[in-house]
């Protein structure tokens, strides 16, 4: 089955909407047009910025009574390194069967397999039971401030909906004897948080006894480093590890949160990156990533900013974090002031309702078996916040055996990202009868 969602995909690249946190930033404006030229209508076009757009079509269903679904991928991209890569990354070129290109998998991929599955119901030629939405999002990699965030909250009459599909869409696992799909369900919560200290100037060619804001900044710094994180065995890494192909002493150890972290060592020995996934879903993680402090090279500095990406589990709330934070930074906790730069809790849906369902018979349908496995993400996706309002979310895809979990991994927001042309079309043809079963059409 060839589509048209590689060709699409190819488009989403080489508009790059690249993101870097800023609001002028994005230009989402460009795959909104060329998303508006291949549905051949102009639906909804949300900008709360210019440039900042997002585009929504949403398609009445025949009964009224009926659940309604929306498909919700991103159209910007994260920033990129071209040295690091062996192509053009905005040239999606089609390598050995891969389209190559920033976005390939995060998630322009899941973005060009959704409108071609909706487009039959945007231009008319089917109609949906149940409402159906198509709902382009701007700024995703921003923390959806621009995107999904004021639509949710200011337009929700416009995007309200009982089910939702989004990213991310998960290749197969190495682990397994038969064959698995894993499905997004939940994600943890994003806890990002300034750090703050001061110190008073002077001159640095006599730094005794000054009072040097980056000395208690890097003492805290590094308490967060060094400190072991805390522990949490969710239901759904139990379910998710006992459907692993795994000697039984690493899965109990897997699910031990006694044992769990010499297990992930263990783990590392074979598979990095399969082994850094299974820490950030059993720990809160904190990832301190960004460092500032003083004026000038012979100053002492007055002070000392650092950001520090917090990724918290399921029942960690930002008090739960500032306890951490506050143990780890040790003898300099008292010399450091902690403010939220982000707050996300995390969020998990369910899996017994009629979307579960149709994926589970279109999969059966497609490969010849239902197994579905419900993951949980280390990265925050745009369906926290329908979520919140209580929608079941989930994230999922279809990829042939040319990657693995853990490779794909590797490729968020890396070098040389890229996706199968198969298995972009294999993605397509879930959506097409996912939407098919659930909508009933």
């Amino acid at each position: 089955m060839r589509t048209d969602a590689p060709s699409l995909l190819q488009q989403l690249i080489r508009n790059k909407c690249v993101n870097e946190g800023t609001p002028e930033s994005g230009h989402e404006h460009r795959s909104v047009a060329t998303l508006q030229d291949y549905f051949g209508e102009e639906g909804t076009v949300f900008e709360p910025l210019p440039g900042r757009q997002s585009l929504i079509y949403r398609m009445e269903g025949s009964d009224p009574e009926a659940p309604s679904l929306a498909l919700v991928p991103h159209l910007d991209v994260v920033p990129v390194d071209p040295a690091g890569w062996t192509v053009d990354p905005f040239g999606a070129e089609i390598v050995d069967g891969f389209i190559y290109g920033r976005g390939a998998l995060d998630m322009l991929n899941v973005t060009a397999a959704m409108a071609v599955a909706a487009r039959p119901y945007v231009t008319g030629e089917l109609t949906p039971r149940g409402d159906l939405l198509f709902i382009g999002v701007a700024d995703e990699e921003g923390g959806g401030k621009y995107g999904a965030q004021p639509l949710v909250e200011d337009r929700w009459d416009l995007v309200h909906a009982d089910y939702l599909l989004t990213e991310v869409a998960y290749p197969g696992l190495a682990y397994t004897t038969d064959p698995v799909v894993p499905v997004a369900v939940g994600e943890k919560g994003a806890f990002w948080s300034g750090l703050r200290a001061k110190g008073t100037p002077g001159h640095g060619s006599a730094p005794y006894g000054s009072d040097n804001a980056l000395r208690k900044m890097v003492t805290a710094v590094n308490g967060l480093f060094e400190t072991p994180a805390p522990v949490d065995i969710s239901p759904e890494w139990e379910a998710f590890v006992s459907a692993l192909d795994l000697d039984e002493d690493m899965k109990q150890g897997l699910t031990d949160p006694d044992r769990v972290d010499s297990a992930i060592d263990d783990l590392a020995v074979t598979d990095p990156l399969f082994a850094r996934y299974a820490h950030a879903i059993t720990h809160l993680t904190i990832s301190p990533n960004m460092l500032d402090a003083g004026m000038k090279a012979n100053i002492v500095a007055d002070s000392a900013d650092a950001s520090v990406d917090i990724r918290a589990l399921p029942g960690m709330d930002r008090s739960f974090v500032n306890s951490h934070l506050m143990k780890a930074m040790g003898s300099a906790r008292d010399e450091i002031d902690i403010y939220p730069i982000q707050d996300m809790e995390s969020t998990i849906s369910t899996t017994a309702n009629p979307l579960w369902d149709a994926i589970g018979d279109s999969i059966e349908n497609l490969d010849g078996h239902r197994n579905l496995l419900p993951a949980m993400m280390n990265v925050a996706t745009d369906a926290r916040f329908w979520r919140k309002k209580g929608t079941i979310s989930y994230g999922v895809g279809r990829f042939d055996d040319r990657m693995t979990f853990s490779e794909m991994l590797s490729l968020f927001h890396g070098h040389d990202e890229r996706v199968s042309v198969e298995s972009v079309d294999r993605t397509t043809e879930l959506y097409e009868q996912v939407l098919s079963r659930f909508l009933q059409t």
